[in-house]
């Protein structure tokens, strides 16, 4: 259920929700003992009144306190692109390094068409650092490391740099348009993924550049939680994109005037591999909050009617953008998301086709 775009949980599934539910409850046995002492006719006398009231009254505050705080959410199934809830689905917000999910799917389009070999060694040029605060890996201008290499850090651990080196590289590869202005291998790799968010029906999205930086750009970067949910069962559908975003720690290794080095990634999604989480992607900035797709899976379910079998594939997908606390948020609504889905398909998977991706 929806009320002024929040989202509401049953109140069964509440009563169990909050971890101070007894100290809550407490003062509500208070309030229930002075109801009791009043003279107010009915509620005094019927129980059953009197148990209606308190499970609104339990249920109201409840929802209170889980209301989800962030701009923009929502959950769909990612098998059909169904919309299971939503709140703020099309306003346009910035999404930080979410972007880097388009970045990799334009790269991994490229490959496939051109049959490129992602185990080729790029060089690292000095504008990947332009407008860069973070170099957590340590990379310098010059560096060698493969495209494979750069698409896990951009993917793991977020680096801006990597994803800039990739946008270069590839966008130096596709060759001159026509055009008035003259185009860095940067600006014809973004102009890709604007060309590919306009086939993904991605109509509220801009990408200015590969990594999301939003700080001292102009025009500003923008999209949408229906946008961003659109993008992401693209990505998902390649298995390699689905490799990259599951792995917790990847170790890669780049090449600095003939020395070899390494450096362990560590993926910045912490809820990844908890309760059926394989994916796929954080993001920040002081623009965006904190953002976060979530992608989760259980066993198929087959229904059985008669001699025939039908099989349902599991996959639940939350899109979260413009949190102040994107794991909590996220893990609460990829709860209530397998809640959503259950009763969904439970009524015959039923879909309205102005709710679909």
């Amino acid at each position: 259920m929806r009320s002024n775009g929040r989202a509401f949980h049953p109140i069964h599934l509440l009563l169990d929700s909050n971890s101070s539910r007894s100290a809550h409850g407490k003062r509500l046995r208070i309030k229930a003992r002075r109801l009791r002492c009043c003279r107010s006719g009915d509620l005094m006398h019927s129980p059953r009144r009197f148990l209606i009231v308190f499970l609104a009254f339990l249920a109201s505050a409840s929802v209170v306190r889980s209301a989800v705080a962030a701009q923009a959410y929502l959950i769909a199934d990612a098998q059909t692109g169904y919309i299971l809830e939503e709140q703020e689905p099309r306003k346009k917000l910035q999404v930080g390094s979410l972007t880097k999910i388009a970045t990799a799917c334009v790269v991994l389009d490229w490959s496939e068409r051109k049959s490129s070999d992602l185990n080729g060694a790029v060089t690292i040029p000095p504008e990947a650092f332009q407008g860069t605060t973070e170099n957590n890996i340590g990379f310098q201008p010059g560096d060698s490391v493969t495209l494979r290499d750069l698409l896990y850090a951009a993917l793991v651990q977020s680096d801006n740099i990597a994803a800039y080196t990739l946008a270069y590289h590839v966008g130096s590869q596709l060759g001159s348009v026509e055009t008035g202005a003259k185009l860095t291998p940067a600006d014809m790799f973004v102009a890709q993924m604007n060309a590919l968010a306009k086939q993904l029906k991605m109509e509220r999205t801009r990408f200015v550049n590969p990594h999301g930086i939003d700080w001292k750009v102009k025009p500003l970067p923008y999209s949408t939680a229906e946008d961003m949910a659109r993008l992401t069962r693209y990505a998902m559908n390649k298995p390699s994109f689905r490799f990259y975003v599951s792995q917790k720690e990847r170790q890669i290794s780049f090449n600095r005037q003939g020395h070899q080095l390494n450096y362990v990634l560590r993926n910045t999604n912490d809820l990844l591999g908890k309760n059926g989480i394989d994916g796929v992607k954080t993001g920040r900035s002081s623009r965006a909050g904190d953002c976060l797709i979530l992608y989760a899976n259980r066993e198929s379910e087959v229904v059985r009617n008669g001699q025939m079998e039908t099989v349902y594939p599991r996959h639940l997908m939350v899109v979260l953008l413009g949190s102040t606390n994107r794991f909590g948020e996220g893990a609460a609504l990829m709860q209530r998301g397998w809640q959503i889905y259950d009763q969904w398909a439970a009524a015959g998977r039923t879909a309205d086709p102005k709710k679909i991706l």
